[in-house]
């Protein structure tokens, strides 16, 4: 209880500092009645500790308090980030910036701020008109020649949420060093370093004739126009979710050739409070009831939605029994990457050192494609930052054609530089027209690539740890799994195990090689003689730790699915229980 005490007395000092005159009388009025409540919840959580900026910006609680999004917050990054951007390039006569934000509540407010403060700070920005997809942002900061830019999104977080993500100047998001530096500058920033009052001179507003830039270049990486031209009429049902995928989604749809394309349109009104989803995000089945619904009524090919910010597209399609389905993270990845390997290829577009890009916990099928076509394949971390990263490392020597990862993530180009939904749609309904073109279904072509390179099935176990005393305990899992690796799993023997922090990989002989990444990372990875592969990391943003899993099979026949899919199924429980969970 004395603890408690302790903790509201901190939270109420705290607090007490939000009352003085360089915060807003809204603020103030908010503070004060967090003070008044008897019950402190509000207070603590508001106060009990500053919005951290991370590697990844800043995510929280929009609201009153330190702990919270907020115009203070928020200028407080974007003034470290102002700061950090004058002493990295002292050099140049003019630093430039683009500002970006999607459809949430307050969106508008902090990308005005951000804009503001960078431009108080001499920095020249260019802000869009109006919400814009992720993917844009990326794109104007190279078409600009931009050293840095700034996205106000929480992507598909639940409504109360927003955020804030800082790119470098090639259009990702910021790694390493200049992730650590921002967060140092950040750090030093009080609320009364922030230059508030924006210079109107150095701000540009943006809009339409970037559009049609981005638009035109994202028609580029079309495979087969004529497939398109022969499925022009393909019935697709399209969702934004409420949020930024309706600016230009159905537009690149219309420019790449496709003509009845139906919008759900209780989902076409933009809106912060997503008011027809639990949650708007793609990956849940839940977010795509309305399109289904649509589906069903047009007798659709393809349903695909994009979550709020425009970064990620989940799908939908229908079985050989006619039954709608979802297509999983891994599935979009590999049909993706499939059609643009085997197509290219037919087209006669591959190039010998072309390349394509997966993440570490992404499918493997991926991998016996690449090989089977003698295509490079290169792993990475989870995050689109890394893919990125390997763009820019054989930027002019060898050419990135697509890379994604298992939670819905995309990218086919390499002129943005973060995932892209408007692309992904555009060549996802590509990619359903050339199935059409065969007599296929989306499905039926899932189900080909399985026959000829093997079922797979991907699970992911999150188990939460809450408090201090779940971080302990993740810690302590992550030790054992280190100290004592699994021989064999779920009765199959163990024949690679790599460890991301050590660098390492050892095979079923003991023989240990180095892992050629560009930092460590607290994740672990077994390799099973029957092709099963599991990957354990803990979150980096919430209190849990992560087992995704990979079973593998062999489909004989189309109608196999089903009954390999029970089998990777029943498999799953020996696995937990050769892991201890």
């Amino acid at each position: 209880m004395e603890n408690n005490a302790q903790l509201i007395a901190q939270c109420e000092a705290k607090a007490e500092q939000w009352l003085a005159p360089e915060f807003d009388e809204q603020t103030r009025k908010e503070v004060k009645e967090l003070m008044g409540n008897t019950d402190k919840t509000g207070l603590i959580d508001a106060f009990y500790k500053d919005l951290e900026f991370g590697t990844g910006g800043l995510r929280g609680i929009m609201g009153a308090g330190s702990n919270r999004m907020n115009i203070y917050t928020v200028g407080m990054a974007t003034q470290g980030l102002a700061n950090y951007l004058k002493k990295n390039f002292a050099n140049l006569p003019l630093i430039k910036v683009a500002v970006c934000h999607d459809c949430r509540n307050n969106s508008r407010l902090f990308a005005e701020t951000v804009a503001n403060i960078f431009s108080a700070n001499g920095i020249k920005v260019y802000l869009f008109d109006d919400m814009r997809p992720t993917p844009e942002c990326s794109f104007a900061i190279r078409h600009f020649g931009c050293q840095s830019g700034v996205n106000i999104t929480a992507s598909h977080n639940p409504r109360e949420y927003n955020g804030y993500k800082a790119y470098w100047e090639d259009g990702a998001q910021v790694l390493a060093p200049h992730d650590k530096g921002i967060i140092d500058e950040v750090n030093k920033v009080k609320v009364a370093d922030v230059k508030f009052k924006g210079n109107p001179e150095l701000i540009e507003i943006i809009g339409e004739e970037i559009d049609k830039i981005y638009l035109e270049q994202v028609k580029t990486i079309s495979i087969d126009p004529a497939v398109i031209e022969r499925h022009k009429d393909l019935k697709i049902v399209y969702t934004p979710l409420h949020g930024t995928g309706m600016m230009l989604i159905p537009q690149s749809l219309k420019l790449w050739g496709f003509e009845n394309v139906h919008c759900v349109k209780e989902q076409m009104e933009r809106s912060g409070d997503f008011p027809t989803v639990v949650s708007p995000n793609p990956e849940n089945g839940e977010a795509l009831t309305l399109a289904l619904r649509d589906a069903k009524a047009i007798d659709a090919d393809i349903v695909m939605a994009s979550d709020p910010d425009a970064d990620r597209v989940g799908m939908a399609c229908k079985n050989d029994k006619g039954e709608w389905v979802l297509i999983n993270g891994n599935q979009t990845c590999l049909l993706f990457l499939y059609y643009i390997i085997t197509n290219r290829i037919k087209m006669g577009k591959m190039k010998p050192n072309d390349f394509i890009v997966k993440t570490i916990v992404t499918t493997e099928v991926i991998k016996k494609i690449a090989d089977k076509n003698n295509i490079e394949m290169r792993d990475c971390y989870t995050g689109f930052k890394w893919i990125a990263n390997e763009i820019l490392k054989s930027e002019g020597k060898q050419k990135y054609i697509g890379g994604g990862e298992e939670s819905y993530g995309f990218l086919a180009e390499d002129f943005v530089r973060d995932k892209d939904a408007v692309s992904a749609c555009s060549l996802l309904a590509e990619i359903c027209a050339y199935a059409k073109d065969q007599g296929k279904t989306l499905y039926e072509l899932l189900m080909d690539i399985y026959m000829e390179y093997g079922f797979s099935h991907e699970f992911t176990i999150n188990v939460v740890k809450p408090g201090k005393s779940g971080a302990d305990e993740i810690k302590a899992m992550m030790e054992n799994f280190r100290t004592n690796p699994p021989k064999e799993i779920a009765g199959s023997k163990v024949v690679i195990s790599k460890d991301f922090q050590s660098l390492e990989q050892t095979d079923a002989n003991g023989v240990v090689t180095k892992l050629d990444m560009p930092e460590t990372s607290n994740v672990l990875q077994w390799f099973c003689e029957d092709g099963t592969k599991v990957s354990v990391r803990p979150s980096g943003t919430e209190p849990k730790i992560k087992f995704y899993l990979e079973l593998k099979g062999e489909m004989k026949c189309t109608g196999c699915y089903e009954r390999c899919l029970k089998e990777a199924d029943a498999k799953i429980d020996d696995i937990k229980k050769s892991l201890g969970l």
